[in-house]
């Protein structure tokens, strides 16, 4: 056999056909998408700081930019499995919280105070006596060393909190104090503006309101039970609560 013709023989059959140019980029493609899923799946096992990472450094492989319409984390974890996964985050975030001055009540024998979960978030109840006087707004001097020891826990967190203040159906007439309502919202401004003006809390992420006697959780029919309607709470909201407060 001739030796140009030998060669181009060797030529067209050595190594086989070429893949197009093509197959490499949707190999590509297609090696980012099982990572983009893979993501997906272990969302329920990272924190949010490496879930924006992740999506930041699959941002950049895909050429995604910044200025165009992507999957941010405002949009992509209110929904699915990213939902699930906030939703159990704060949970934790909060049960933590509540442990924290769980742990603050029972190491001072603080007594009036109780510390639970609600379908709002965390909620820690001040009954009338471990704040306030009877009839009174004036936080007591002794009660304020329980708030600057919740205080600091409460400025670290990055969840809106609400004070409520809640009064009995025994109605009072005071030159103060008219009525109820005015009870109840002073001592919840009170305990606000101590937290802003002595602790420093952020305006922006805490709010007073007062409802007098008109969301009790007893029936107003005995003294005792008189007296777990007057109480003061606070709540730190979870983040589908926060959306009802003003901005």
């Amino acid at each position: 056999m001739p030796a140009n013709r030998r060669r181009r023989v060797d030529e067209g059959t050595g190594s086989g056909p070429s893949s197009p140019l093509w197959m490499t980029t949707y190999g590509d493609l297609i090696t980012q998408i099982l990572i983009f899923f893979v993501l997906l799946y272990s969302l329920s096992s990272i924190d949010t700081k490496k879930f924006d990472m992740a999506m930041t450094s699959l941002q950049g492989s895909l050429g995604i930019l910044q200025g165009g319409k992507t999957y941010f984390k405002g949009d992509f974890i209110e929904s699915g499995t990213g939902q699930n996964y906030v939703g159990e985050r704060e949970k934790t975030e909060l049960e933590k919280i509540g442990n924290e001055i769980e742990k603050i009540i029972e190491s001072n024998n603080l007594k009036g105070i109780r510390v639970d979960m609600d379908e709002r978030g965390l909620m820690i109840r001040f009954l009338e006596g471990a704040l306030f006087d009877s009839g009174k707004a004036d936080i007591k001097e002794e009660s304020k060393k329980v708030l600057d020891k919740i205080a600091p826990i409460l400025k670290e967190s990055n969840h809106h909190i609400r004070v409520e203040g809640h009064t009995d159906n025994v109605p009072i007439h005071t030159k103060e104090f008219p009525s109820n309502w005015e009870l109840s919202t002073t001592r919840a401004v009170n305990v606000v503006r101590y937290f802003i003006e002595v602790h420093g809390i952020d305006p922006k992420k805490i709010s007073a309101a007062g409802y007098g006697e008109y969301r009790p959780i007893a029936p107003n029919d005995t003294e005792k039970n008189k007296a777990l309607n007057r109480r003061v709470d606070i709540i730190i909201l979870k983040s589908s609560f926060e959306k009802q407060e003003p901005n």
